[in-house]
């Protein structure tokens, strides 16, 4: 057991304002949580906590991170600069955990902070909040989300997505509770939980995984295979500043096999996207003039006219009220920019791969 304290009893209609020090059958305090940002990114570094997990396994959201983007954050270039979702998911945490309060009747309290598996230094986690189902020490742990309506699905009929489900089951990995909850606010206005289980075959493989690939790729410094992860595109465009006309020097075996397997990938991505077409038409033509299809009293798709606003068309069809309702906007004058601060241009121009059709 830990030497970590326990919170007081708490009033289960609101979640408790003390920041409680929970008893962790297999943790300890590695860094309070108002330790400083410098201070909480070293910690980051040094082990693997639950985001890293579902980065590592490619089950986060692989728009922004991936295995590469983990091993990059550990080794201090970490090219993630936050953005507007993660902002209010971590603003309306105390507001989720009410809810889950109002709700369950369970308390929970802020984590003391980073927590660090007493026999593996590597294993790191922070919790969003610990569950006090009755009085003493925490008797698990709580993942909080807030997830858009597209993602409704996916948090129906007690089902949880995977990503949070294994950053869950990765805080009891740490920690030794043998239960834990994750809980989402979906679309804005529906609030979702459900109780998970220790599940010891899990757990069992996670540690072992993580545990290779923190040494492989952390300790050892190899750095991941490549991956096609959208993040990961995102990201090796970040990585080295371009020097102009200069050249890499590639093996002549090597490029050959890539451009041949990436020819034969984009003609099977041509075929896959003609049958994707033709299943998408006979949707369409069978919802018709109606903007929803129903099977079976349920929502099979929808057609409706939401997507992009045609400007151009719409310009040349009613020129007069387009130009009623044209206005002149603010734009950055890119030829300026580029003849007077061509480095700082360079620094944000986005790198395009292009392979020629002539083989080599």
């Amino acid at each position: 057991m830990s030497d970590l304290l326990t919170p007081a009893l708490f009033d289960l209609g609101e979640t408790p304002a003390p920041r409680g020090l929970a008893d962790a059958p297999t943790a300890r305090l590695l860094l309070p949580a108002d330790a400083t940002e410098e201070q909480w990114h070293e910690a980051r570094r040094g082990g693997i906590g639950g985001s890293n997990v579902a980065g590592i396994l490619g089950l986060g959201n692989t728009k922004y991170t991936s295995p590469l983007h983990v091993y990059e954050e550990k080794h201090g270039r970490s090219t993630f600069e936050g953005n507007e979702s993660a902002e209010i998911g971590t603003e309306i945490e105390p507001f989720l955990a009410h809810m889950f309060t109002k709700r369950s009747g369970i308390a929970t309290a802020e984590a003391p902070g980073t927590l660090v598996h007493v026999d593996r230094d590597w294993m790191r986690v922070n919790v969003d909040r610990l569950t006090f189902e009755r009085p003493g020490p925490a008797s698990g742990v709580l993942e909080l989300k807030s997830r858009s309506e597209y993602q409704a699905a996916d948090w129906e009929d007690g089902a949880v997505p995977d990503a949070p489900a294994v950053q869950c089951h990765w805080g009891m990995a740490v920690g030794g509770w043998d239960h834990g909850f994750v809980a989402a606010l979906v679309g804005g206005n529906k609030f979702r939980w459900v109780r998970l289980e220790r599940d010891e075959e899990m757990i069992e493989w996670l540690v072992d995984y993580c545990g290779r690939w923190f040494q492989r790729h952390v300790v050892e410094g190899f750095p991941p295979d490549p991956d096609g992860y959208e993040a990961t595109t995102d990201l090796l465009a970040k990585l080295w500043s371009v020097k102009a006309e200069t050249i890499a020097e590639v093996d002549v075996a090597k490029a050959k096999d890539l451009r041949a397997v990436r020819a034969e990938l984009k003609e099977r991505e041509k075929a896959l996207a003609a049958e994707i077409r033709t299943v998408e038409n006979e949707m369409r033509i069978a919802t018709g003039e109606n903007e929803i299809a129903m099977a079976g009293g349920k929502a099979a798709w929808s057609w409706k006219a939401n997507g992009t606003f045609g400007g151009k068309r719409f310009a040349e069809a009613e020129p007069e009220v387009a130009a009623k309702y044209t206005h002149m906007v603010e734009a950055i004058d890119l030829d300026r920019l580029k003849a007077e601060k061509p480095d700082t241009y360079n620094r944000y121009r986005a790198r395009v791969l292009r392979v020629p059709a002539k083989g080599i």
